[in-house]
Formats: C-alpha cells, structure tokens, sequence
C-alpha cells in the first residue's frame, strides 16, 4: 500500500509541455454538512472514474488539506485539449456534479467555496528533484528519471526541452 521510496536523487520524466490543474473546495460553515459535504464527495467519484479510462488524458493526482477547511487535488494532464473535452462531456460525471454543485450554490450561498485554477507550462519552464522519495506529484504523473539524465542543477533540469520548444 505505501509505496517504496526510490534511493538517491530523481527527476520527474515528463517531456514537452506539462498541463497541471487545482481544484478545491473550502469549508465556509462547518455546521452546514448538507451544503458542502456533497460536494466533498463529487471529486473522489470523478478521479475514479478518469482513473480507469486510460484515454481520459488525466496523468496523475495528489490529494491535499490546506487546513481543516480546505481540500485540494493537484492534477497533471496530457493536455488541454482532454482537460477540457473531459469537462464539457455530457455523459461524464464532471457535468452532473458542477450542475448539482451550481443547484446548491443557489440554494446554500456562502456555505462551501470552490475554485480552480490551469496552468499549461510549457517545456524548459519546469523542474522537479526528488531526495529518497517514492514517485511524487509530476514523478507519479509521468515516471522518474535519475537526475543525472536531466541535469545536475535546477538551471540544467530547466534547460531540458527549452530547445525543442524554441525552434517549435
């Protein structure tokens, strides 16, 4: 169940261009679990469901707390293009929730906050290091390499694909 850390120094094997995604939730009234618990539970059924479709784009996720009212996942995806196609799909289960989500907006104002935010980094902006860790974030997403193949320093890791993207 606990994965094993790696020895030594790695680095995430991501190429080209790296799609992450947040999104959240904050607990605005505790004694309000009909409002926000919900929506709480919206997201673990949608990273199930894009956990088993392969095609889905989504890479991988980490679950975070911020606080006892916060709750987060970091998301790392092919691109934008299956981000947003994966959004906007009828028969997905991102659409039953962000309309049940908006039906109790109208109904539960200022009871639970949600946001989200994209980034799509493109190659040569990004860099990782894991020290004795098990796969981790953008290593769990895309698989890890020895840092020797990428660079001994942040600036080398961050020189990676720079290149490609410039003559692109």
């Amino acid at each position: 169940m606990f994965a094993k850390p790696i020895p030594g120094r790695t680095t995430a094997a991501a190429e080209g261009k790296v799609v992450l995604f947040l999104i959240g939730m904050r607990i605005n009234h505790f004694w309000a679990p009909h409002h926000w618990f919900p929506v709480f539970l919206a997201m673990p059924r949608m990273l199930r469901e894009l956990s088993r479709d392969p095609e889905s784009g989504l890479l991988g996720y980490q679950l975070l707390s911020g606080s006892p009212r916060t709750y987060y996942v970091v998301q790392y995806w092919e691109s934008e293009e299956k981000l947003l196609a994966y959004a906007s799909a009828p028969q997905k289960l991102h659409r039953k929730a962000w309309a049940m989500i908006n039906r109790f907006e109208r109904k539960s104002r200022q009871h639970v906050g949600i946001w989200h935010e994209t980034y799509i980094v493109p190659p040569g902006s990004y860099e990782s290091i894991y020290g004795d860790m098990p796969p981790y974030g953008l290593g769990a997403a895309t698989g890890t390499l020895p840092i020797e193949r990428r660079g001994a320093t942040a600036r080398q890791r961050l020189a990676h694909g720079a290149e490609e993207s410039a003559e692109g």
